[in-house]
């Protein structure tokens, strides 16, 4: 099984001619053409299979540039699986991240709302300066205010629409292989990777689907009654206040478990169905009956005051999900090390309210630009007359500053990591090229030097944690600027307040936060462009899809609208396929980089039955140097030692120092309790010197590559292992 992008069939196999024997194009199982030779790599008596899976994040060109417009929502939804236990997914921390989730599909649709009922509807359109020359445009102006609105409230609806469509349809083509397996009464307590149904995901995406478009529809329902209603009509009062009735409905729903069947997932959200109707159809018809007011300055009223209660609350739930966390990690795994010891949830979560944010700043002060042909708003420039104020709401000006800022800090953090940590990763590369190469021709010290310095810098991966923690801080800091939000002060205000009305602070404030602005822009602007061009190129789709492969790997259990799990199809079906293999004979699983991941998840799903006949080899694996510690919860040492008991140890991990990504699989703890009793897990793993040799061998004219993270397959360490694990469970199977 090969890792992240991992290419065609064929260089997976080392062989020019394959063919597909199970699966499909989007995952199938190819072997060498009958007659045309042995693989790559391959070990007399052994028949090879590769299990090419990429294709389900980097097939469809479309569905792999639409996953840049649902990063937010995947960020959200892998917060949860990096908690430090096991035992709160749907607890207190799984109820924030739901919340929080929830948020995050409102802020979607309130960006969608600021372009279409605010910056159009309201702020554009009644003003003729606006209008002029547009006349996709005008002819709203025939229409009141109220129709108006309504009208253009379709728009987030539709948005709406097409994030649920795009659910939908990847939900159709990478999830739900073959019959879920029904899960046990207590699996949501003490579940597991071992779990039965654990990457069934399909009931509790579905329930989660209907409460996001509630939540969707609630908040613009909301913001288009706010906006158009008369203080003096009970009517109009009373459609907010199921508006907002809506809106609590789905959260206390978003706290609850995931009914046990899907019956009572059906009985639940009938109710739920029928109310965002009911509510949406009452909104659209009281606005499409209100004439409203003939001129209007400002924004539109109420959307001011949601979109800073939208982030203050996104900040009150970051702050809740952090305290909880710190208690949750005090009580960890056995054997397990958490990332920045177990504060990576709140970390992860901070990062998809600050893309989401960026992304709904991004839009709503681009249409701001286009609108008023090039004027910048904001409070620091005067209006030009007969020109609306076009101003977005003062929580993006705050959005765009606090990602200037995150963005310089984060850059200052990770220089100073590297040049700090160079100072210990150096004497360390040093020892290791002393030990592997002790006497070195003076003509091969420059090839010496090339390799400690790439030792060196495959060392850097463990010291990413102050470039997160920065961040992190910056985020928290932000939360400072939630009362100004909530009171309607901007940068530029606030500095002219500090500054006494002086003009130059005050333009210096202004022309900081147009920089932010700006910066944010291009972000979301060259992601935008990575987008179309994973569409066009499918070398540019398989470098987008790799980043996919690590976030899409955990089921959708708190936001809907994330890209879909592949695992929850190739999991299970590489126990099918192993399974009946195993009853023909013994299999070895082969796992390089992330394939690793899924030979493991594999493995545990396998019945005790088959996994007398299964060996397990992995290469360049992240399993124990980061996944570990990434998600204790699921894959720390506690489930690493598991993994080798449920294969009586027949299980090699090769890895190298030059290698980035892989490293050891039980490499020494910094604890004095190791969570695997056995000596045998001292067996699995198993260093490769790299490269061979720093000198030319007489036979070649360069001296041996620097082999890194690929290939490990055609290393003569490879086939001795691949021959002593067939061995084992051969030998198994007999005694068995």
């Amino acid at each position: 099984m090969h890792g992240v992008s991992g290419g065609t069939a064929e260089k997976i196999l080392d062989h020019p001619i394959v063919v597909r024997v199970a699966g499909d194009r989007q995952a199938g199982f190819y072997r060498p053409r009958p007659g045309s030779g042995a693989a790559g790599g391959s070990t007399d008596g052994v028949a090879v299979e590769a299990y090419r899976w990429g294709a389900l994040t980097a097939g469809a060109a479309v569905r792999t540039a639409s996953m840049l417009l649902l990063l937010p929502f995947m960020l959200g939804n892998l917060a949860i699986w990096l908690r430090p236990t096991p035992t709160d997914r749907f607890g207190l921390l799984g109820a924030l991240c739901r919340l929080l989730a929830g948020t995050l599909t409102a802020a979607f649709v309130l960006s969608v709302i600021g372009v279409t009922l605010d910056l159009v509807g309201w702020q554009c359109v009644p003003y003729a300066r606006c209008r002029d020359g547009r006349p996709y445009l005008s002819w709203l102006d025939e229409l009141p205010m109220g129709p108006r609105l309504a009208l253009l409230s379709l728009i987030p609806l539709l948005a709406l629409w097409v994030i649920w469509r795009i659910g939908i349809r990847s939900a159709r083509a990478l999830e739900g292989f073959g019959p879920p397996a029904p899960r046990p009464e207590t699996s949501e307590l003490t579940e597991s990777l071992n779990t039965r149904g654990f990457w069934d995901d399909e009931r509790t995406t579905a329930w989660l689907r209907q409460i996001h478009v509630g939540v969707g529809a609630g908040t613009l329902d909301a913001s288009l009654l706010a906006g158009i209603s008369d203080p003096q009509a009970p009517v109009g009062w009373l459609l907010i206040v199921a508006a907002i009735g809506l809106l609590g409905f789905c959260a206390v729903l978003l706290c609850l478990p995931v009914p046990a069947t899907r019956a009572g997932v059906r009985r639940l959200l009938r109710p739920l169905r029928a109310a965002t109707v009911a509510v949406t159809v009452l909104a659209l018809g009281y606005a499409a009956l209100r004439a409203g007011n003939p001129l209007v300055v400002g924004q539109l009223p109420g959307y001011e005051g949601t979109a800073g209660g939208l982030i203050a609350g996104q900040g009150v739930l970051l702050v809740l999900l952090a305290l909880v966390t710190m208690v949750r990690a005090r009580v960890t795994v056995p054997g397990a090390r958490p990332f920045l010891r177990g504060l990576a949830t709140p970390i992860m979560a901070a990062a998809s309210v600050t893309v989401a944010s960026a992304f709904a700043a991004t839009l709503v002060f681009r249409v701001a630009d286009q609108l008023d042909r090039g004027y910048i708003p904001g409070p620091a420039h005067p209006d030009p007359p007969g020109m609306a104020p076009l101003d977005p709401p003062v929580a993006y000006w705050w959005a765009a500053l606090a990602g200037l800022a995150a963005l310089m800090i984060v850059a200052v953090a990770a220089l100073s990591t590297l040049v700090i940590g160079r100072r210990r990763r150096r004497p360390l590369a040093e020892r290791i090229v002393e030990q592997d190469y002790p006497d070195v021709p003076t003509q091969a010290k420059p090839r010496l030097r090339i390799v400690r310095e790439t030792i060196a810098r495959s060392h850097v991966t463990e010291e990413l944690g102050p470039m997160l923690v920065a961040f992190f801080l910056i985020s928290s800091l932000g939360l400072a600027t939630i009362a100004l939000d909530l009171i309607g002060i901007g940068p530029v205000q606030l500095a002219a307040e500090l500054g006494k009305q002086r003009r130059q602070s005050t333009v210096l404030a202004a022309y900081v936060t147009d920089a932010g602005v700006w910066l944010i822009s291009l972000l979301v602007i060259g992601l935008m462009i990575l987008g179309y061009r994973s569409y066009r190129s499918a070398e540019t789709r398989r470098v987008v899809a790799a980043l996919w492969d690590l976030g899409d790997f955990w089921p959708r259990t708190v936001h809907p609208f994330a890209p879909p799990c592949y695992a929850a199809r190739a999991v299970p079906e590489l126990v099918k396929r192993v399974s009946a293999l195993a009853h023909q004979g013994t299999v070895v699983i082969s796992g390089h980089s992330h394939g690793s991941i899924l030979a493991a998840a594999t493995i545990l799903q396998l019945p005790p039955t088959v996994l007398r006949r299964v060996a397990l080899l992995t290469h360049g694996s992240p399993l124990g140097r980061i996944y570990a510690h990434l998600y204790p919860a699921y894959l720390g040492g506690r489930t690493l030692c598991e993994l080798g008991e449920r294969l009586d140890w027949r299980w090699r991990n090769l890895w190298r120092d030059t290698d980035p990504v892989g490293g050891p699989i039980f490499a020494p703890q910094r604890s004095a309790h190791p969570p695997c009793n056995s000596p045998a897990a001292a067996s699995v793993d198993i260093r490769l010197r790299d490269p061979r040799s720093v000198t030319i061998d007489p036979t070649d004219t360069v001296p041996p590559p620097v082999e890194r993270h690929w290939p490990y397959h055609t290393q003569p360490a490879y086939q001795t292992a691949v021959r002593e694990l067939a061995a084992q469970a051969c030998e198994a199977r007999s005694s068995g």
